[in-house]
C-alpha cells in the first residue's frame, strides 16, 4: 500500500471545513501536495479557509497552517 496525502481544510477553530473537490484528490507525494498548495493557497484564504494540515492517509504531518498574512 502506499501512502497519499492530502490536505484538511479548517476554520479558524481548527473544525474541518465541509469537503471540497480538492480535498478529495489524493497526492501519492508530499512534493506533489505542496507544490499544489503553493499555487492554491491564496484562492483557498479567499475562499474562508483560516487554515490547513497536510495529512499522510489519516496521520497529521504538519499543520495547522494558518494562511492569514500575520
Amino acid at each position: 500500500m502506499t501512502d497519499s496525502y492530502r490536505w484538511r481544510l479548517e476554520d479558524a477553530s481548527g473544525q474541518a471545513l465541509p469537503d471540497r473537490p480538492e480535498q478529495s484528490v489524493p497526492f501519492p507525494t508530499q512534493a506533489d501536495a505542496e507544490a499544489w498548495f503553493a499555487e492554491s493557497w491564496e484562492d483557498l484564504a479567499g475562499a474562508g479557509v483560516a487554515q490547513v494540515s497536510l495529512l499522510r492517509e489519516s496521520e497529521v504531518v504538519y499543520g495547522p497552517m494558518p494562511l492569514s498574512p500575520e
